[in-house]
């Protein structure tokens, strides 16, 4: 395993560093849609209008060379708005026109404002990377990632999002107001971060290249175990009627190689463990209706089983 520093991978870090010249903060969701990019996976974020969640998916796209597209979800949107479409010319030649999921990054903003029908257009494209449209199959451009936004739940106009749906996605982060030196840079930088000189920092064969480095990444068994473990106290946690399923752990397990590889190491840490498990799982639990009401939630109930789990020793 690697102990030094000679062959800590650039990219990671220069991805990051594009994508910060044209958002301010929010370091934990940045990473997030790192992390879920070198694992193959798609990232929910929760959080309030005007807190820079389009432009975070346009600077990452471009960061990384990507097409990115945006879908403003409504509740009379119907699937084929975003899968695409056949027409039915005079001579009987059917013409495909591709809907906005044949991008790169998809940005689907505020998910829950549309309808569970039109919700369940993104499964196949999510969970295998191709659309099937009047029974043909179309395959989605690599690399292929869907950035999901949605607003408040039971907000007027929403339709909460099924678990079949919520398992799709590798995380869930917040997206909340900057802190006050962050909203002073925005502020008093606004002029250049309105139109920022980003260039692609990557391309798709390294992409490619940093997807199979997460692969080779090591988990020691005990690391593997410990992650079982804590999976296995949510799932006999008293104040959960749903644990997280088997995709939680695999989850778990693609994030902190990932993780792993940004750090600079071909190794997984029980600390890598610990800073994803919030992030992977909480979004996967159903808290008990007579639990909610006493105020607990699902980010605590991660927190406890991390605190009561013990933690492997593993030398690096």
């Amino acid at each position: 395993m690697n102990k030094n520093n000679q062959s800590i991978n650039p990219l990671p870090k220069r991805i990051l560093d594009e994508v910060s010249k044209a958002i301010i903060g929010k370091d934990e969701i940045k990473e997030a849609l790192l992390i879920s990019l070198i694992a193959g996976g798609h990232v929910l974020i929760e959080g309030l209008p005007g807190t820079a969640k389009t432009r975070l998916g346009w600077a990452f796209a471009t960061a990384i060379g990507g097409v990115f597209k945006r879908i403003q979800l409504t509740p009379d949107m119907l699937p084929a708005d975003i899968t695409g479409f056949y027409i039915y010319a005079n001579e009987g030649t059917p013409r495909f026109f591709a809907g906005p999921l044949f991008s790169n990054v998809v940005l689907a903003d505020e998910l829950n404002r549309t309808t569970p029908r039109t919700q369940s257009a993104l499964l196949e494209a999510m969970g295998e990377g191709q659309v099937s449209i009047e029974g043909t199959t179309h395959h989605l451009p690599r690399p292929f990632m869907v950035i999901a936004t949605q607003v408040g739940a039971g907000a007027e106009g929403t339709y909460p999002l099924t678990d079949v749906q919520v398992d799709r996605f590798l995380l869930r982060v917040a997206s909340g107001y900057p802190d006050r030196d962050e909203e002073r840079q925005v502020v008093s930088r606004i002029d250049y971060l309105d139109e920022p000189s980003l260039t692609a920092v990557v391309d798709g064969q390294q992409l490619e290249e940093m997807q199979r480095q997460a692969r080779q990444v090591h988990v020691a068994g005990a690391v593997l175990e410990y992650i079982l473990d804590v999976v296995d106290a949510l799932r006999r946690d008293p104040d959960l009627s749903q644990g997280p399923s088997p995709r939680g752990s695999i989850s778990l397990f693609r994030c902190c190689r990932a993780r792993a590889l940004i750090e600079g190491r071909d190794y997984v840490l029980p600390d890598d463990v610990k800073r994803m498990a919030r992030l992977t799982l909480s979004h996967r639990l159903r808290v008990k209706p007579e639990a909610e009401m006493e105020g607990v939630r699902s980010e605590l109930i991660v927190e406890r089983a991390l605190s009561t789990v013990p933690v492997p020793k593993v030398e690096p």
